[in-house]
């Protein structure tokens, strides 16, 4: 047998157990984290539908008064819209918000498609803006528009890049007042100005709401999760309330009845019935007790191990030698479970199956993982040919994948058994 397996070379078998508990160990971390950002892209990808729905109804509205305009001849001449180009224009921009809308649930491409299209609206405004029909420039009455369009890509796009068309869109429609040969007077440098501050304040105030909002977000997500943590808690103080008053008061009666009748019986076998049926009821009453703790997690994990040894040791005569080593840490009520079935389990195979005399228990606190490791000079087994219908090692190595920890069990024919289980456990 090897003594020092905990540290000595693993089996291929044991290796594979390694790679499984630190998938399952690093999925676990990975799971709050990833929730919480699948929660928050969720949201940020229905408020984005949302708003880019709204953007395509605004533009049903343009387009419907873009067609009004075209179908009445005074108007297209005022804005120099004659002519089968312009048909051509409307019609396009119709077909690409369309095929917008086909796409905007999509995560990435509708938001690439949704930036492009609106790029694209804003170029048809500046050359729509550009036009000497309605005074051309800074004097054309569709200026005003082009704070709509900043509007829109700070609700859509709340970024400095992203908003940087609809900005700008003001600098190069001076140039092209300037290439046009149109000179630019004081006033409308005045307007120039005007604009790009009411530029500037839109901009400020919708990233700075938008950041708000999704800070607002964040928390209420964060206290969904203490709300659930919370729920837990309250669930199980719950269960443990009905499990003391209602499990543990019948556990109670029934040790008093042992008692009593134990006070009448005369004959040597019924007395002996009943003193084992008496302590069954104070070994379970004393496991609820057990377990009431650990669910309000006043568990006391090295203590709660010694004891339960040397109760098992009393109650069976088999010696157990418990130590403890390392500076204890507080662990959390999962682990302690664990680390307890463990010994548990241990305890009572090498009564059962090994018909151990002597078996040694070693709870070791390291720097940052706690070992137990559980040796008798049993009979032995073969650990790769576990009887059918014995499911005691399968359930502690699901103990140790579950919580990211590590089993080893290491024993052979007549040379006894040893049990070593480590788990994470937070540094010194």
């Amino acid at each position: 047998m090897n003594s020092n397996l905990a540290l000595g070379e693993e089996t291929p078998a044991a290796n594979d157990l390694r790679a499984r508990v630190r998938e399952v160990l690093l999925r676990r971390k990975l799971t709050d984290s990833v929730s919480t950002e699948q929660a928050t892209a969720s949201w940020e990808q229905d408020r984005f539908v949302a708003r880019a729905r709204a953007l395509f109804y605004a533009r049903m509205m343009f387009l419907t008064l873009g067609l009004l305009i075209l179908a009445v001849p005074t108007w297209s001449g005022y804005f120099g819209l004659t002519g089968a180009f312009s048909f051509l224009g409307y019609f396009t921009m119709l077909l690409y918000s369309v095929a917008n809308l086909l796409v905007i649930d999509h995560p990435k491409a509708g938001r690439w498609v949704t930036y492009t299209t609106l790029c694209l609206d804003l170029l048809i405004l500046v050359v729509l803006i550009a036009k000497p029909a309605v005074g051309g420039g800074l004097q054309s009455p569709l200026l005003a528009t082009q704070l709509l369009f900043t509007t829109l890509f700070s609700i859509l796009y709340p970024k400095p890049l992203a908003i940087l068309p609809p900005l700008l869109a003001l600098p190069i429609t001076t140039r092209l007042d300037l290439l046009l040969n149109r000179s630019v007077t004081a006033v409308e440098l005045l307007t120039l100005l005007w604009y790009l501050a009411l530029n500037f304040i839109i901009v400020y105030v919708l990233v700075y709401l938008n950041e708000r909002e999704a800070a607002a977000h964040r928390e209420v997500v964060a206290l969904q999760g203490d709300l659930k943590e919370l729920a837990v808690v309250e669930e199980r103080n719950r269960l443990a309330r009905e499990i003391h008053d209602g499990l543990g008061a019948s556990l109670s009666s029934m040790i008093i009845q042992a008692e009593y009748i134990l006070n009448l019986a005369r004959e040597d076998g019924l007395r002996e019935e009943i003193r084992e049926l008496k302590t069954t009821a104070e070994e379970s009453i004393e496991e609820l007790r057990r377990s009431l703790r650990m669910m309000h997690e006043d568990f006391e994990l090295s203590q709660g191990l010694e004891d339960y040894a040397k109760t098992f040791q009393e109650r069976t005569g088999m010696s157990i030698q418990f130590e403890r080593t390392g500076l204890q840490r507080k662990l959390s009520p999962d682990a302690q479970l664990a680390l307890f079935r463990i010994l548990q389990e241990c305890l009572s195979n090498a009564v059962k199956h090994a018909e151990a005399k002597l078996v040694q228990v070693k709870l070791d606190y390291a720097e940052d993982r706690v070992h137990l490791i559980v040796h008798d000079n049993g009979k032995g087994f073969d650990p790769q040919r576990t009887p059918r219908g014995h499911y005691g090692l399968l359930n502690m190595r699901e103990r140790a994948m579950k919580l990211g920890g590590q089993l080893i069990v290491d024993s052979s024919p007549g040379s006894g058994a040893q049990v070593a289980f480590s788990l994470p456990c937070p540094p010194t």
